[in-house]
């Protein structure tokens, strides 16, 4: 590929923009969203206390071009740090201050996970953006519905359904260059192709869906003279469908997901060896699950069971004797959670259910076992309970509590109450909700190479305040809410210059985070919407590092005839870091500097319901800037795709 290519972005771009022109007559449909995150099972939007952000299919392809890791971090409150850094690079997930142990990962009611990573976070890469039907955000404290792990938020992601025609489907690829703020290559370095057919048999359904993406042309490693790293990624997902029914179905699914990448050897900032190929890694993620449901007419059951296993290996270069390091991980775990919804009148229902979660590891480095999984290992048993009041009058209450059981440190009661109030003669809800959180160390925290068996869990309280308005016809709709959570036993980690002892701690003391999401939508017609974010996030020292204190978002979005474009803007404000100088043999403090990133969309039906075509630009402004201290990010690029669907 060459100039060429951008010569047909550009060109794309400026067609679409001319049919934008288009007459818009059309009028807002206001339609009652439907969300479950705070119950489970679905509900209005309007019934819920809670601000829950909701990204649906439509949302996501006026996104086209960008993954879920930078659509998710344009999103109020919620930062995901690396999005925007070579593919390679580890995510940090970080929602009203709190980091990935503390952010709970759904996809089809099923946690998803690595319990030998670290934080046991779930790699949001392995999703490709494609197989999404919606996403919601819900904010705050969760473990009464979500347990250990959902301090400061839930992902919850639904994939799309099969088709209800016999057969359907669609294939798609996507090519775009690879560019640092610094480099201007025209070839494409970036792509991402896929497949999927579905439908729908009397009473079975299917979907299989085959995805693989590949990038290359940029180092991960900041700097001069760094050799280009490489990655790639195959998902393979099968689903099986079976309604017995009006009131009884099944669901299977079966998940593969594959990642290799070459990257740079770094510690906090320094990097040693970068240009050494002999760094890389490979994983290998094996996902299954059972999803059966039954409506009865006093209510509805469900069961939300999966499994997963995931094998990593690192082979990193050693500066220091001159050899290859090799770190084995392997981590299993399983979750099964029944629960149960009972309406005993069309005001009043109750939601009863126990969750299951078993999670064990292995590590190995250079062949020396690090931690056995016949000790790296526990269990969850956690019954809880949801009562839903829903009124006549706009008064809406959602209070429950768990029993958290953990086989390493016994019992602990965690517990939500979130009203909310709808004014019958004013277009304004109030809300308000005071949630706590149990959040225990990871396998890898305790029985790993720096692991400590005698940390102790953190403990999590959050409260909220806010409002949501619907003015001019429900045609703008403001929410705001303020927060204000704590935190105690906070995990950090020790290290020793001197004698080199290194583990991790529990920081005493108790810190807080504090803040304001504020988000504002003005939908003029069906066609043309504009919209935008401010959130306010502040921090303690202690929890501060890698979270902008001002972050903002604005996104204009128009639908043409036989197609759509978006322009968003993203201002990011300045974070704290650290890295080890080597120099000094101690962490030093770095403060990162802001930035402002401005994308652009467009796409249009060259054969209507049958073939689309996207273009997009990223980082228009070719900002210089990084988000972890030591890694590269993305410069200008563009990308083209075509989608055919049969």
């Amino acid at each position: 590929m060459n100039k060429k290519f951008i010569g047909l972005s550009v060109f794309t771009l400026a067609t679409a923009f001319a049919y934008a022109q288009e007459s818009d007559t059309l009028k807002v449909t206001n339609l009652k969203e439907v969300v479950v995150s705070d119950t489970k099972f679905a509900q209005s939007k309007e019934k819920s206390g809670k601000i829950i952000e909701v990204i649906t299919a439509q949302d996501l392809e006026a996104k086209k071009g960008q993954n879920l890791a930078n659509v998710l971090s344009q999103v109020a409150g919620v930062e995901i740090n690396g999005n925007q850094s070579f593919n390679g690079k580890n995510l940090g997930y970080y929602i009203r201050g709190g980091r990935n142990r503390q952010v709970a990962i759904y996809i089809d009611g099923v946690p998803v996970s690595d319990a030998s990573g670290i934080n046991i976070e779930y790699d949001l890469r392995l999703i490709p953006v494609e197989q999404i039907e919606k996403i919601e955000v819900m904010k705050g404290a969760s473990s009464t519905l979500y347990g250990t792990g959902a301090a400061t938020g839930v992902i919850n992601i639904t994939l799309k359904k099969s088709a209800k025609k016999e057969i359907s489907g669609n294939a798609y690829i996507n090519m775009g260059t690879q560019n640092t703020s610094e480099t201007s290559k025209t070839s494409a370095q970036d792509f991402n192709q896929g497949l999927s057919v579905n439908g729908t048999i009397n009473k079975v359904s299917y979907m299989t869906n085959l995805n693989s993406t590949e990038t290359k042309g940029m180092s991960e490693a900041a700097g001069e003279n760094f050799e280009e790293d490489t990655f790639s990624r195959v998902n393979v997902l099968q689903k099986i469908g079976f309604k017995a029914n009006d009131k009884l179905s099944f669901e299977f699914f079966g998940n593969y997901d594959r990642i290799k990448n070459t990257f740079d050897n770094s510690f906090d900032g320094i990097i040693a060896n970068a240009d050494d190929l002999n760094n890389n890694s490979f994983s290998e993620q094996f996902r299954i699950g059972f999803l059966p449901k039954y409506k009865y007419n006093k209510g509805e059951f469900a069961i939300n069971a999966g499994a997963s296993t995931i094998d990593r290996v690192l082979n990193i270069s050693n500066s220091w004797s001159g050899t290859i390091d090799n770190y084995n991980y392997s981590g299993r775990s399983a979750s099964i959670d029944a629960f149960n919804k009972y309406n005993f009148s069309k005001q009043v229902y109750l939601v009863l259910g126990a969750q299951y979660q078993y999670f064990d590891m292995t590590q190995n480095t250079n062949g020396v076992v690090d931690a056995v999984k016949e000790k790296a290992k526990f269990n969850l048993f956690d019954p809880y309970a949801t009562v839903v009041f829903n009124s006549e009058f706009g008064l809406n209450i959602n209070a429950g509590a768990r029993f958290n059981t953990h086989s390493e440190y016994g019992n602990q009661v965690v517990y939500n109450f979130n009203p909310s109030y709808s004014f019958e003669n004013l277009p304004l809800k109030v809300l308000a909700s005071y949630s706590t959180a149990f959040i225990t160390p990871s396998l890898y925290q305790l029985y790993g190479p720096y692991g400590n068996l005698d940390l102790t869990p953190e403990e999590n309280a959050t409260a909220e305040f806010g409002f949501e308005s619907q003015l001019l016809n429900k045609k703008l709709t403001i929410n705001a809410v303020g927060f204000y959570r704590e935190e105690e036993n906070t995990f950090g980690f020790y290290y020793n210059s001197a004698t080199f002892e290194s583990y991790y701690i529990n920081i005493d003391g108790t810190y807080n985070a504090k803040g304001v999401e504020t988000s504002v939508r003005y939908t003029l017609s069906e066609r043309f919407n504009i919209g935008g974010n401010y959130t306010f996030t502040q921090v303690e020292e202690q929890l501060n590092r890698l979270i902008p204190k001002h972050k903002g978002n604005v996104d204009l979005n128009y639908k043409f005839k036989r197609g759509t474009f978006g322009i968003n803007y993203q201002y990011v404000d300045h974070r704290s870091d650290a890295f080890y100088d080597m120099n000094i043999w101690a962490t030093q403090a770095v403060n990162l500097a802001a930035y402002q990133l401005v994308n652009s969309n467009i796409s249009y039906e060259l054969l209507p319901k049958r073939l689309h075509i996207f273009g997009t630009v990223t980082n228009i402004l070719n900002e210089d800037f990084q988000e972890v201290i030591g890694y590269n990010t993305r410069g200008r690029n563009y990308k083209l795709g075509l989608n055919f669907m049969f």
